[in-house]
């Protein structure tokens, strides 16, 4: 059974052998790869560090840095196995609020087509009001059907489709009384 858990250097093992199934450079929503720094994450400790700097970054008495803001990681795990994560973005500066949302998602390839997105998005909009938010933004590449639809099965509404530095963007407001449960 799938929880939503924080980042741990013990799924280490199982993130590597996910990370293997994305194409190289690949963008993985919601991963909080921009957080690696100079660790290797191939290394124990590295991956130990950058999942430590994953779990700082929710905390708000702590700075995040020049373009970030504060944001709470959440991996998608069963058991020992890590099938993705999800992110939730505790407010929006310039850049999100144009292309990149309060929420990002991503699951492994091989776990796609299970419902997992959804299940996660679902949940994790259940933890969105204790940050005072009342409505949260998301977006996908136009061109990502399932993105789109587990946006819309969550109460998504699309509010427009827009160019941005990151290509083509369909941008959905979910009110949170609205959100559809898990």
């Amino acid at each position: 059974m799938p929880e939503l858990i924080a980042p741990t250097g013990r799924l280490h093992s199982s993130w590597l052998t996910a990370r293997d199934e994305w194409q190289p450079g690949a963008h993985q929503d919601g991963v909080g790869l921009h957080l690696v720094g100079d660790d290797d994450l191939d290394r124990p400790e590295g991956f130990a560090s950058w999942a430590e700097r994953l779990r700082q970054q929710s905390d708000r008495s702590l700075p995040v840095g020049e373009g970030r803001v504060h944001a709470t990681h959440w991996w998608i795990a069963d058991g020992e196995v890590y099938l993705g994560a999800i992110d939730l973005r505790h407010y929006l500066n310039a850049f999100l609020l144009e292309g990149g949302g309060h929420i990002g998602y991503s699951v492994r390839p091989s776990a796609r087509r299970r419902g997992l997105a959804s299940w996660a998005l679902g949940a994790v909009l259940l933890k969105a009001p204790a940050l005072g938010l009342d409505r949260v933004l998301l977006t996908c590449d136009d061109g990502n059907v399932g993105s789109a639809r587990t946006i819309e099965s969550n109460g998504g509404v699309l509010e427009d489709v827009r160019s941005t530095e990151n290509g083509i963007k369909r941008r959905y407001w979910i009110a949170l009384d609205d959100a559809g449960a898990p």
